[in-house]
């Protein structure tokens, strides 16, 4: 996939974040690469394109993505976050064997949570994890 600096910028500034350099190859990777990494993936990535890079600005410019709402922080294990730049309502499936995180449609709306009655929810995830296909014909 192949996004240009134009299409880019404009995806920042409809989130009202500036464009800048480091933001601009951060989005860029998110983009081309949906693959929900970790920022320590995103900054081994960029580093080689950036030398100046720090893991700070790669944290920072995930939070600002994430508190904008260009990216959603998925915390399938409790020592790891990821990203993920499809921010519409999906499931996501965690192969235990190759670590590989797969996005699933699912209705979330129709998920039974009566116990909830009278709650406020403010976030709503599905995550299975297993064994995936590719990993089960090894």
């Amino acid at each position: 996939m192949n996004i240009s600096h134009k299409d880019l910028s404009a995806k920042l500034s409809e989130h009202n974040i500036r464009p800048s350099f480091q933001r601009l190859k951060v989005l860029e990777y998110l983009m081309q690469n949906q693959c929900h990494p970790t920022a320590e993936q995103i900054f081994n990535e960029l580093q080689s394109v950036i030398p100046t890079l720090s893991k700070t600005t790669i944290y920072n410019t995930l939070n600002k993505f994430a508190d904008a709402g260009l990216v959603k922080v998925l915390n399938i294990e409790d020592n790891e976050a990821r990203y993920d730049i499809t921010t519409k309502t999906h499931g996501h499936f965690k192969c235990d064997e190759c670590g590989t995180i797969y996005n699933f449609k699912v209705n979330i709306d129709t998920l039974d949570a009566k116990e909830l009655s009278g709650f406020i929810t403010t976030d709503r995830d599905v995550y299975f994890k297993g064994i995936c296909q590719n990993c089960l014909l090894i």
